[in-house]
């Protein structure tokens, strides 16, 4: 039953973040799993199931990936072609006029997501070989927009904005990781990282550490950033180096 339970999981985060109310800058609050929850829940039932080695989380939606599709650092054809996750994608209630959700139809490569299921497809081959030992998650389902269209992080956030969405934010977390029951725990980047700290405490159970994020912001990432984090989960014992070609 571990699906029905992260389906249930997630139902409840989305119900309980909904409600929240956030002030300016913050103009628009996306909610993918309300608008897109059809190839979110898809990608849960399809790839959930069962015991996972490892967890990726990352932080929060971006524009051109889980923000589109539903899917965590869903860019579109990683989603669509190889994850082979496509459903219905609605429209949010208030729609910023700069940034509109064009589901499955957005012409935007999300570059994290292009790098992260690209290295997923390039390290494990199918998708079903990849989600067969590893499961991605985002710790924040919503995406914070300001009037301009600039995305603001969850971290930038007041203090009493923040409290709330973490409480609900760190509730899923603790259940989904319950639930997969993974050997490892890691936070892409160190904002994630900081929350499974914070949510599962530091006993080694699971294990928790970080990779590099994937973000195009971060020079590091822009400089090799599979090859890198494979270096990475090596060195911590997650996975073995890959095979020199």
């Amino acid at each position: 039953m571990s699906v029905q339970t992260l389906i249930a999981a997630a139902r409840n985060l989305s119900q309980r973040v909904s409600a929240l109310r956030f002030a300016p800058p913050i103009t628009h609050v996306y909610n993918p799993l309300d608008y897109a929850w059809a190839p979110h829940e898809t990608y849960l039932r399809r790839f959930g199931a069962g015991r996972k080695h490892v967890v990726f989380v990352g932080m929060n939606p971006g524009p051109f990936g889980m923000m589109q599709t539903g899917v965590p650092f869903g860019e579109v054809a990683a989603v669509r072609d190889w994850m082979g996750v496509q459903a219905e994608v609605r429209k949010p209630a208030h729609e910023h006029p700069k940034r509109p959700i064009e589901g499955y139809a957005c012409r935007r490569s999300e570059v994290s997501g292009r790098r992260l299921w690209g290295w997923a497809a390039e390290r494990f081959g199918s998708a079903e070989a990849f989600f067969e030992r590893c499961f991605v998650l985002n710790y924040c389902p919503l995406v914070f927009l300001e009037a301009s269209g600039r995305n603001c992080t969850p971290d930038k956030l007041p203090a009493a904005e923040l409290r709330p969405l973490q409480e609900a934010c760190d509730e899923h977390l603790r259940r989904a990781i319950a639930t997969l029951h993974p050997q490892w725990a890691i936070g892409i980047g160190g904002y994630a990282m900081k929350r499974l700290q914070a949510v599962l405490g530091n006993d080694g159970t699971p294990r928790i550490d970080q990779i590099l994020h994937p973000s195009p912001a971060s020079p590091l990432a822009n400089r090799g950033w599979a090859a890198q984090v494979d270096a990475q989960l090596a060195r911590l014992g997650v996975f073995p180096a890959p095979a020199a070609n």
